[in-house]
């Protein structure tokens, strides 16, 4: 099982929890398949299942009579129901003694990558007498946490980027130096190839974006569409990737370069107004990380936020300041986001994320975006943070 019972019951006892009850119905909780381990099957998943993870004493299970063995493969007794009648039986002897237990659920459906379980099942539970919690710190606890083995791999996935990111703008200045016309699409090929001989997977292709596209967040080039990158404009490369072995995980940078010598002032300006909102979410995590001070995702983004709103450019910042990272390149992790969600998930130790906030007009944007990881006692950035727009003339 996917879930040490030992490790879930301490974590419970943690967070002063009865139980932690999985529920899915047709995939509809993708977090309970992959904590239970059907995700990883071939079983068919028609009916509803739950499963109970009380804080003391063997997990149980509810699952239908037609998929009675879906659940054999974790520990405890399972309860088959076939009709209406039974299953509420079921569900009430299943949680007999509970009275607060964690479900994938997010009040005012705050953190949407959390709220999984649907509205009226949250009620049958309820009408039981039973609190409702959300799981939110659970999952990362058990889906986000980075082993020794996944930092040294991030590690190596960063420093990787890092060099494809200086090979594509040496390739962009040396043929606008040569009078090589360049797209963002043979660039963004070049990088691929790159990462490729780097020994980095990524399931996306690369972001590169010149000028008016870098104003657009999620603009990518391709064989179909794509446009020159001419003298004079922005160019935003955003690239991620992780080692190819399993258990890897993921890095994700953002750099800002202009096709010229010197800078203009309008852009090195909007740029300074994103690097100092990074800068102030840096501090945030690495005092609170050292003063060991409980600290949760909307307020990084908020300290982001607010100086990034101060510099004049708070409605050209158009999305959350940073997302976890982990095998999937946006993790299961704690968001730093009060602007798309309210995501009030802690920031533990064990855990990585970006933060990477930016500033998107129609003629032009800019992003800068960097790594962090949060151990037992600190939190440190993984690699280089850009402090100005680089230069490409």
């Amino acid at each position: 099982m996917p879930l040490p019972v030992a490790e879930v019951q301490r974590a419970l006892a943690d967070e002063r929890l009865d139980g932690w009850l999985l529920y899915d119905f047709q995939g509809s909780n993708p977090i309970a398949a992959r904590l239970s381990g059907l995700a990883a099957g071939k079983k068919m998943t028609t009916r509803r299942w739950y499963y109970l993870i009380p804080a003391r004493g063997e997990p149980r299970g509810l699952v239908h009579a037609i998929e009675r063995h879906n659940l054999d493969g974790l520990p405890g007794d399972k309860q088959p129901y076939a009709g209406r009648d039974r299953l509420e039986d079921g569900l009430r002897g299943l949680l007999k003694g509970m009275k607060r237990v964690a479900m994938e659920y997010s009040p005012g459906n705050n953190i949407p990558y959390i709220s999984r379980v649907d509205a009226g099942t949250i009620e049958s539970v309820r009408d039981l007498g039973v609190e409702v919690v959300s799981s939110g710190d659970l999952v990362q606890r058990f889906e986000a946490l980075w082993s020794a083995e996944a930092l040294t791999s991030h590690r190596s996935a960063s420093d990787a980027l890092y060099r494809v990111k200086d090979q594509a703008f040496t390739m962009v200045r040396d043929r606008l130096a040569a009078g090589v016309p360049t797209t963002e699409f043979d660039v963004q090929r070049a990088m691929m190839d790159w990462m490729d001989a780097e020994g980095l997977t990524a399931a996306d292709t690369p972001n590169v974006s010149a000028q008016e596209n870098a104003g657009n967040p999620h603009y990518h080039p391709s064989r179909e569409v794509h446009r020159p990158i001419r003298p004079g404009e922005v160019l935003l490369l955003d690239l991620w990737g992780k080692l190819r072995h399993p258990g890897a995980v993921f890095a994700d940078i953002t750099w800002v370069g202009f096709t010229g010598r010197t800078v203009p002032e309008e852009y090195a300006r909007a740029f300074a107004a994103a690097r100092d909102g990074r800068d102030a979410a840096i501090d945030l995590v690495q005092s609170a990380a050292r003063s060991g001070r409980e600290l949760r995702g909307f307020e990084v983004d908020r300290a982001c936020r607010t100086v990034v709103e101060r510099a004049g450019y708070g409605a050209e910042f158009i999305h959350r300041t940073g997302h976890s990272l982990g095998e999937t390149v946006h993790g299961n992790g704690v968001h730093l986001d009060d602007y798309e969600t309210h995501d009030d998930r802690r920031l533990i130790p064990g855990t990585g994320f970006t933060i990477e906030p930016g500033v998107y007009t129609s003629r032009f944007g800019v992003r800068t975006e960097i790594n962090m990881f949060m151990d037992e006692r600190d939190a440190y950035v993984t690699g280089p943070c850009q402090t100005e727009i680089v230069p490409l003339g």
